[in-house]
C-alpha cells in the first residue's frame, strides 16, 4: 500500500513536472511570436509572413488559412452589423472578394492593386512605390505645397501609395493636379474632399482612387497650379468635377461616395482610355458621368471604359453614363432612380449592357433606360446597342440598336456580367467603406 502511494506520487510529480516544462515552452514561444510579430508589424515589407520559415510548425493543419478564417468569421458574427459590413466577403464582387477577405489587407494594402477588373484592370497607381502617409488637411498653398499634404503627395514624380493619419475634411483652393503611378487609399479613415476644387486627371496614366467621399465640388481657377515638383502653371476655370480625367490612360476609380459637384461626378475626355468605374455611389446630382468630349472629337474612338458594380441612387437625373465614339461595358450596376434616362450616347458609341438592375421611376414618360442624341432622325438604327440579362422593372424598357457585329461587342466586354438577381449583393457595399 506504501509502495503504490509512493509510486503514484512520483507519477505525479513527474507529470506536473512535464505541464510546467510545457507552459514555460509555449511562454517562450508565444514572447519570441509576439517580437516576431512586432517586427513584421513594423516592417514596410509586404508578405514578409509568408516567407518567414520560423513561423512555421511541423504540426500544422493541412490548411491553416481555413481554420484561421473560420475562428475569425466566428468572431466577426458576435460583434455589431458595422465591423460585418466592412469585413464582409465572399459576396460574389470580385473586385471586394479579392482584398476584404484577407484579415490582414492593412498590411498589404497595396495588394488592392491586383483587385481590378475591366478596362482599366492594369492600373496599378502606385503599387511599386513607398508608402506616403498624409497627415496635414490644409491646402494654404497650390504653388508649394507643404510636406504632408494630399497636394504634395499626389504632385511627385516618383510611384507613391497615399494613405491618412487620420479622418480629413480637405477643402481644396485649386484642382488637385494629379501626376502618375499615385494611388489614394483612404480605406480605413472617413475622408471628405468637398466645399472646394476636386480631383484632376491630366495627361498622365496608372491612378488608383478608392475610398473618398467627393462632394459640393466648385468651379475654381484662373490661378496658378503646381502639377510636379519641377512645374507649376497658370489654370484657367475649372468646371467643377468631382473627378475629370482628361488624356489619360489606365484609371482605376472604386469605392467613392459621389454627390452634387457643379457639374459632373466623372468626367472622361480627349482621347482617355483603360478605364474602370466600380463600386461607387451616386446620389444627388443631375448629370453624373460623362464619357466623351465632343460628336467631333474622333479620337475618343480609341475609348474603352467598363462601368460595374455601381449603385446609382437617390435624387439622380441623367447620363449613368451619356457616351461618345467608343466602346462602353455597362455591368452589374443597380439603378434604384433616374429622373430623365439612365444610359444615353450620341456619336454611334458601341454601348453593352449586362447583367444590371434598372428601377424605372413613376413618370410614366421616363421609364426608357435609354437616350439617343442624333444628327439626323434614324441615324440611331445603326448604332450597336444592346441588353443581355437585364432585370427591367417598374415599367423600365431597353431600346436596342444596330446589327449585334460580334467583333464591335467585343471590343465593348471587359469581364464575364454575373446574374442580375445577384445585383443587390454585390452592389450592396458600394461607395466609401466606413
Amino acid at each position: 500500500m506504501a509502495v503504490a502511494l509512493r509510486l503514484s506520487c512520483l507519477c505525479f510529480l513527474q507529470l506536473l513536472i512535464v505541464i510546467v516544462l510545457f507552459i514555460s515552452s509555449s511562454a517562450d514561444n508565444s514572447i519570441e511570436e509576439a517580437e516576431q510579430f512586432q517586427s513584421l508589424s513594423n516592417s514596410t515589407i509586404v508578405n514578409r509572413l509568408s516567407g518567414n520559415d520560423e513561423l512555421r510548425h511541423e504540426h500544422a493543419v493541412d490548411d491553416p488559412e481555413a481554420i484561421a478564417s473560420m475562428v475569425d468569421t466566428s468572431i466577426r458574427n458576435s460583434t455589431e452589423r458595422r465591423k460585418l459590413g466592412f469585413f464582409s466577403c465572399t459576396t460574389g464582387n470580385p473586385i471586394d472578394d479579392c482584398w476584404r477577405c484577407d484579415r490582414h489587407w492593412q498590411r498589404n494594402r497595396r495588394r488592392l492593386a491586383d483587385c481590378s477588373i475591366g478596362f482599366g484592370r492594369n492600373a496599378i497607381g502606385g503599387r511599386d512605390g513607398r508608402f506616403y502617409v498624409v497627415t496635414d488637411s490644409g491646402d494654404d498653398d497650390p504653388v508649394n505645397p507643404r510636406p504632408g499634404t494630399l497636394r504634395h503627395a499626389v504632385i511627385q514624380d516618383e510611384p507613391l501609395w497615399i494613405v491618412f493619419k487620420r479622418d480629413m475634411h480637405i477643402t481644396l483652393k485649386q484642382e488637385l493636379i494629379m501626376n502618375s503611378f499615385k494611388t489614394i487609399d483612404a480605406r480605413g479613415v472617413n475622408v471628405h474632399i468637398a466645399n472646394g476644387a476636386c480631383i484632376t486627371i491630366q495627361f498622365v496614366t496608372n491612378i488608383i482612387i478608392h475610398g473618398l467621399h467627393i462632394h459640393d465640388c466648385k468651379p475654381t481657377g484662373n490661378a496658378m497650379v503646381r502639377s510636379s515638383p519641377s512645374h507649376y502653371g497658370w489654370r484657367t476655370m475649372a468646371d467643377g468635377d468631382a473627378i475629370s480625367i482628361f488624356g489619360s490612360s489606365h484609371i482605376w476609380v472604386d469605392h467613392n461616395s459621389l454627390s452634387n459637384c457643379a457639374d459632373g461626378l466623372i468626367d472622361a475626355i480627349m482621347g482617355s482610355t483603360a478605364i474602370t468605374i466600380s463600386n461607387n455611389y451616386f446620389t444627388h446630382h443631375n448629370e453624373v458621368i460623362l464619357l466623351g468630349h465632343s460628336d467631333s472629337y474622333v479620337r475618343d474612338k480609341v475609348m474603352q471604359v467598363t462601368i460595374a458594380f455601381n449603385h446609382f441612387g437617390e435624387g439622380l437625373i441623367q447620363r449613368m453614363p451619356r457616351c461618345r465614339h467608343g466602346y462602353f461595358h455597362v455591368v452589374n450596376n443597380d439603378y434604384t432612380h433616374w429622373e430623365m434616362y439612365a444610359i444615353g450616347g450620341s456619336a454611334a458609341p458601341t454601348i453593352n449592357s449586362q447583367g444590371n438592375r434598372y428601377l424605372a421611376p413613376v413618370n410614366p414618360f421616363a421609364k426608357e433606360v435609354t437616350k439617343r442624341v442624333e444628327p439626323w432622325e434614324g441615324s440611331w438604327k445603326q448604332w450597336n446597342w444592346r441588353s443581355v440579362g437585364d432585370l427591367l422593372l417598374n415599367g423600365a424598357y431597353f431600346t436596342a440598336s444596330g446589327r449585334a457585329a460580334p467583333g464591335s461587342y467585343a471590343r465593348a466586354s471587359s469581364l464575364a456580367a454575373k446574374s442580375s438577381s445577384m445585383v443587390g449583393m454585390i452592389t450592396s457595399n458600394a461607395g466609401a467603406l466606413s
